[in-house]
């Protein structure tokens, strides 16, 4: 029977970035607008703040680097942050001009991360190199969003969100590059948004839906197999963990609302069981940021 926990009730403005650490046996997250990044240690059930930006600016995502430390993707800013310290380490400059949106390290130590759209222009999706060189790969995105890599590593999956869509890519290992771009699922947009997303171990989809309430699990043909309701309309991302990556972990956005219009538990960080689903997920790739 599907369980679902409330385990950090934080009234994020916008949670999101999950991912499980596991030296440290530890959730880390996001809440975007207000620079923080969260620490969530299931055997004390206690959530902290770890870091937050000097100027309160935005933080968008952030990746697990291969020695463990945290790699955060402030607004135009890398910076290298190791757990338990005060201050992060600035190491590349990106020239964009809005806050990073979601991120994600590939095979090979590379970094997808996607911009906002600003005033005048819609957002992009760059791509950060293992050696620091920056690149744009998708250009004019209306908010790009959750992305993950097939279990083969031959399909790259891609969110743009106000255009009710995740796309897929041939992805190519040993260059980074992405190519054929091709629609997975498309969303009503009466439905909600989808958002974050993860690839379980069987290579099912697993997207968050903003104003949607859930999350939804796809087969490899963007076929809908499984939904799981929260306390959330906006549900941010989603990411598993513990040691056996069974358990699922899901953020969720106050985004400037209260409770009363954005459900009892919005802005909390979820876990969610569900073993008649039978399902798990596996360790996210590491990114490796001038570490050669």
């Amino acid at each position: 029977m599907t369980t679902i926990e409330r385990i950090a009730d934080t009234r994020a403005g916008t949670g999101e970035g999950p991912l499980w650490h596991p030296e440290e046996n530890a959730l880390y997250w996001v809440d975007i607008p207000a620079g923080l990044l969260y620490r969530y240690d299931p055997e004390t059930g206690e959530n902290t703040v770890a870091y937050e930006t000097d100027d309160g600016s935005p933080l968008g995502g952030f990746t697990i680097e291969e020695d463990g430390s945290l790699l955060l993707f402030e607004h135009g800013l890398v910076c290298r942050w190791k757990p338990q310290s005060t201050e992060a380490e600035p190491i590349i400059r990106v020239d964009a001009d809005t806050r990073f949106n979601d991120v994600i390290a590939d095979p090979e130590g590379r970094v997808f991360c996607g911009t906002m759209p600003g005033e005048n222009d819609l957002g992009d999706l760059y791509r950060v190199d293992p050696d620091g060189s920056v690149r744009i790969v998708i250009e004019d995105v209306d908010i790009p969003n959750g992305m993950g890599f097939s279990s083969d590593l031959e399909t790259f999956y891609f969110t743009e969100s106000e255009a009710n869509r995740i796309d897929t890519f041939d992805y190519d290992r040993d260059t980074g590059e992405i190519s054929n771009r091709q629609p997975f699922v498309e969303t009503p947009t009466d439905d909600g948004v989808p958002d974050g997303l993860t690839v379980d171990e069987d290579g099912f989809v697993w997207s968050a839906r903003w104003n949607g309430n859930r999350i939804v699990r796809y087969d490899s043909d963007g076929t809908a197999v499984a939904e799981i309701e929260l306390p959330a309309r906006k549900v941010s991302s989603i990411t598993f963990g513990e040691p056996a990556y069974t358990d699922c972990y899901v953020t969720t956005a106050l985004d400037g609302g209260t409770r009363a219009s954005e459900g009892d538990g919005a802005g909390a960080l979820f876990r969610v069981r569900f073993p008649e689903i039978d399902a798990a997920g596996v360790a996210e790739f590491r990114s490796r940021i001038g570490l050669e």
